[in-house]
């Protein structure tokens, strides 16, 4: 998924891979495999890639060890996974243990309302792992039109829609023009 990240931030900033690779100093054959998910590029290579792109290297290294299934794929999750944007956090609750049973987590989120009642209940903590791709019906973290949302994410058909389970909350269908991130999954 790496891979992909890079691709996007590359053509996004408008660099051609063999600009990319001069200013980074990396073969343009070896940029090619890592773009195409086939080599990781190491630390080194990554930190020179966000240098030249300008772009924060700890939000790429979120995706090192992931991999994108057919799925992800399809619905073009690389699309919603942001490389240049980090969570604010207004306020800060302190320090809470991280469970052995979620090692991956990077922080641990409140839970502020009754729209995911029936699964996480209100003032419960869900722990998060940053920008992983979500398949069919895991929960996850959202940035929706500047709103941060728990729910439960669902594919039907190319289209994505994140489920409340609570009958007063309304489910969201996403649209080209909606502002929409994956921030985390909920471990």
């Amino acid at each position: 998924m790496i891979g992909n990240m890079i691709a996007k931030a590359r053509k996004e900033k408008g660099f051609t891979k063999t600009e990319l690779a001069r200013l980074t100093d990396i073969n343009i054959g070896h940029l090619t495999h890592i773009e195409k998910g086939e080599r990781n590029p190491s630390h080194k290579a990554l930190k020179a890639i966000c240098k030249a792109l300008d772009i924060p290297y700890q939000q790429l290294m979120f995706t090192y060890d992931k991999t994108i299934n057919e799925e992800q794929e399809k619905y073009g999750v690389t699309e919603h996974i942001s490389y240049n944007k980090l969570l604010a956090v207004d306020s800060i609750s302190g320090f809470i243990d991280c469970p052995s049973y979620v090692p991956s987590s990077a922080i641990a989120v409140k839970i502020n309302d009754d729209s995911m009642c029936d699964t996480y209940k209100k003032g419960s903590y869900v722990f998060v792992e940053f920008n992983t791709p979500l398949n069919h019906r895991d929960y996850g973290l959202f940035s929706y039109n500047d709103q941060i949302l728990i729910r439960q994410f669902n594919v039907k058909k190319g289209k994505i829609t994140l489920k409340a389970n609570s009958e007063d909350f309304e489910d969201i269908t996403i649209t080209d023009s909606d502002k929409f991130y994956i921030i985390g999954k909920i471990l």
